[in-house]
């Protein structure tokens, strides 16, 4: 079995090769997408990229990894949409938000620095390496690919992904079993093989986004700048308390 994490850790010395590279993505990323776009439906990313790379490579200047990094990302996005029953095919924009890294070939990182491909050569950057994260280069742990990402505080963070193949759990000897049902009335019930259960009630947090469902028809019916404002804040508070549930 393989436990896979994503470790945050944030680049202490951002700059203008950083900041342009990620732009430079986004507009590779963008120009990718408009070109699935028009073809009306999914392709296979291996022939997305047969299409794209030439540009990406010799107007945007992107490195070869990323050139290849792009046209996976967006036929896997549009793939996931034409998946979705009720979503219509529409262009996906992308802003200049994140980038995809390959450990090895445009990236390299240990407990202190992450040396990344930027457009103009792979360069170093200082990583603040919290003691929670240091376990994880000791060796035992692989690196996959991993992602540079710009927050909402406007600082830059690099999301390690690492992965451990780890002993399968024996449940041979076991006598009790547990089953979980989760759900908004309840929002979780656990049920043993011996007959015990326990209801964890939902009627508070079933409430609370019932009260965001009503405001959110509300501001979207005005339709003003400050109600989109709103709205967008609304969205980020219930997002972040149905995460913590």
């Amino acid at each position: 079995m393989f436990l896979t994490k994503t470790i945050i850790l944030k680049i202490a010395n951002p700059d203008n090769d950083l900041v342009e590279t990620m732009q430079k993505y986004s507009d590779g990323m963008n120009y990718t997408s408009e070109v699935l776009f028009d073809k009306g439906k999914p392709i296979p990313a291996m022939k997305l990229q047969q299409e794209v790379y030439p540009y990406l490579r010799e107007t945007l200047k992107l490195k070869s990894q990323m050139s290849c990094n792009i046209p996976r990302q967006v036929a896997g996005c549009y793939k996931t949409l034409h998946k979705q029953k009720k979503a219509k095919w529409q262009k996906v924009e992308f802003s200049p938000s994140s980038m995809t890294f390959s450990y090895k070939r445009d990236f390299v990182i240990d407990e202190d620095t992450v040396k990344i491909t930027t457009i103009n050569g792979r360069k170093p950057y200082s990583i603040l390496n919290y003691d929670y994260a240091k376990q994880y280069f000791d060796g035992s742990w692989k690196y996959q690919a991993s992602k540079v990402v710009k927050h909402k505080d406007g600082d830059y963070y690099f999301h390690l992904c690492v992965e451990k193949e780890i002993p399968d759990k024996q449940i041979t000897n076991a006598s009790t079993f547990m089953g979980i049902d989760v759900g908004m009335n309840y929002l979780a019930v656990a049920s043993t093989t011996d007959r015990k259960c326990s209801f964890f009630a939902g009627g508070e947090i079933k409430n609370l986004r019932n009260q965001y469902k009503s405001m959110r028809k509300r501001l979207q019916s005005k339709g003003t700048l400050s109600a989109k404002r709103m709205l967008k804040h609304i969205a980020g508070k219930e997002k972040r308390l149905m995460r913590d549930v």
